[in-house]
């Protein structure tokens, strides 16, 4: 028997609105919805109006797309006839429409068979991922124990006891003082105390990632599994906070308790979707603030490249670093030949290979000797 608590009876048409907008390639994270939700129950909606400012304010529908929302909007709460086609700029999808029943099952809260080729789409497909039996590579092997020491530190405002520094440490220059009859013999000394920067790990969990996913994944559990304050989140059509999961010890209890978390394995490619969804949770985008992002992905974007690039642009203003790394990028004399990476280049610190478990722990572990750019 299920002990997963009912959704109201008047809360399921809003749920179920926010399942359509996902079933038409709106990015929207579980945080936006119960913020979606708050709105509603704080304005006390007296017209649709009302209902369609709160979906606004909270749901964050990219600008380009806005026309494909108010179509759903009013297809949904106004009983319009159904949409075959909408015609929003360059957006030629077909609106696909969902029975408003599924929203019942929507979950609020998420740290959040099907096949797909290795080619990137736009089409959203819903898999539940199983991962076989795991064997650790010497790449994470060396990861464990040299990411405590070797990941990115920042200055901290404490300050702790040097041989040198740039502030006097007066208190222990007096009571050496007081020991000495008044003579100062020896000046002590403060620097402030390093502490470990955050690191952002964003996984492309596409179709077109098909082949790196399970690898990617198992990198990520050591990651996080070596360094306290790691966050994790995957993307292909959705945004998914796995963070959680991988913080079971078990890699394979971890990776399992993630598969089931993360409904668009191998499906279609929205990055740009995805990461303007990360930035609009004020959570979420406060993970990025200050932190070492690593992005790994191909960068084969089926999605609007403008929002893309605005999503990268803005992340990079967050963050103290970004790495964008791809399996494309198979040597030094790599240049960027896609349309999604062009447009990202200028943004991102870094654009190296991810190619294989060993080339990205090889970047992550160099981190902590680069410099914001």
């Amino acid at each position: 028997m299920s002990t997963e608590p009912e959704l109201p009876r008047a809360a399921r048409i809003f749920v179920s609105f926010v399942a359509l907008l996902r079933a038409n390639g709106f990015a929207v994270a579980p945080e936006q919805t119960t913020s979606y939700l708050a709105a509603i129950e704080l304005l006390g909606p007296r017209d649709l109006n009302d209902i369609r400012q709160s979906a606004l304010a909270t749901l964050a529908p990219p600008p380009e797309r806005r026309t494909t929302f108010d179509r759903l909007f009013d297809l949904h709460f106004r009983g319009s006839e159904a949409i075959e086609h909408v015609d929003d700029g360059d957006d030629d999808e077909t609106v696909r429409l969902q029975e408003e029943g599924r929203g019942e099952q929507e979950p609020l809260f998420s740290d959040d068979a099907n096949e797909s080729g290795l080619a990137a789409t736009r089409a959203e497909a819903l898999v539940e991922r199983r991962f076989a039996q795991l064997s650790t590579t010497d790449a994470l092997r060396r990861l464990a124990p040299e990411a405590p020491r070797r990941l990115p530190q920042r200055r901290g405002h404490r300050r702790m006891r040097a041989r040198r520094g740039p502030f006097a440490d007066l208190r222990r220059t007096l009571r050496e003082c007081v020991r000495s009859d008044g003579e100062i013999l020896r000046l002590g000394h403060l620097k402030r105390r390093p502490r470990r920067r955050k690191l952002l790990l964003l996984i492309d969990v596409s179709g077109s990632m098909k082949t790196r996913t399970e690898e990617n994944m198992k990198l990520a559990h050591t990651l996080v599994q070596a360094a306290p304050n790691v966050e994790v989140f995957t993307f292909g059509t959705r945004l998914t906070r796995v963070t959680r999961s991988l913080r079971l010890k078990r890699r394979e209890q971890a990776l399992n308790a993630a598969a089931h978390l993360v409904s668009d394995w191998d499906g279609g490619t929205r990055i740009g979707d995805a990461l303007q969804a990360f930035l609009a949770v004020p959570r979420f985008g406060g993970y990025a603030r200050g932190a070492a992002v690593v992005v790994v992905s191909d960068g084969l974007e089926r999605g609007e490249v403008d929002a893309l690039r605005d999503a990268v642009a803005k992340l990079s203003r967050r963050a103290w670093r970004v790495s964008w790394l791809t399996p494309l990028a198979t040597g030094p004399d790599f240049r960027p030949k896609t349309e999604a990476l062009l447009a990202i280049q200028r943004f991102v610190d870094d654009l190296v290979d991810g190619g294989s478990s060993a080339s990205i722990v090889a970047h992550i572990l160099t981190l902590g000797r680069r410099r914001a750019a």
